[in-house]
């Protein structure tokens, strides 16, 4: 029996209430259309780090190599406690051998593109990734990645699925 191949996944996208309201973000589009043969891997960085559900809502503020994860009201800045464990997670994360991830769009930890970097007055400056999905894509730089919403654009999504395939296989060409 061939072994379903694992792809990582925000945690919302598959209904867990994990976001800094309690609420989640369920995609069952995604579910349905990667279909049965996928074992998801749920990954929510701002939760597994230690911050509550609910939380106060946080944006990255700063340069763009060097953005801070700070919450929008109170200013408390969680970066310190989101890289160390970031660190962790991205070892276990690439033992598993996961065949892709898909990260929750414009999220300040799991956003691939798009992000906004806010200034001290508060402006928002340039726009790139989030802090776990940059250092996911640093860490794993061959695991093929994408967003919630551009997979739903029928193009993306399909060559999502080469993508993985194509990673999976190379993946087991190497183990043999």
């Amino acid at each position: 029996m061939e072994e379903n191949i694992r792809i990582g996944i925000s945690a919302c996208l598959l209904g867990e209430r994990v976001r800094y309201d309690g609420g989640h973000k369920l995609d069952e589009f995604l579910k349905d259309a990667l279909g049965p043969s996928v074992d998801w891997i749920p990954v929510c960085p701002e939760v597994e780090c230690g911050l509550p559900v609910p939380r106060e809502a946080m944006h990255l503020f700063g340069p763009s190599k060097t953005p801070r994860l700070v919450t929008i009201g109170q200013g408390i800045d969680h970066t310190d406690r989101m890289l160390q464990w970031t660190k962790n997670k991205l070892s276990e994360l690439a033992a598993m051998d996961l065949a892709g991830f898909v990260f929750k769009s414009r999220s300040p930890s799991c956003g691939l593109r798009g992000v906004p970097r806010y200034t001290a007055s508060g402006r928002s400056g340039r726009k790139g990734r989030g802090l776990f999905a940059n250092a996911f894509i640093q860490y794993v730089p061959a695991v093929p990645v994408e967003d919630d919403e551009r997979l739903h654009d029928p193009r993306f999504i399909e060559k999502f699925k080469e993508r993985v395939c194509a990673h999976e296989r190379q993946r087991e060409n190497e183990t043999r």
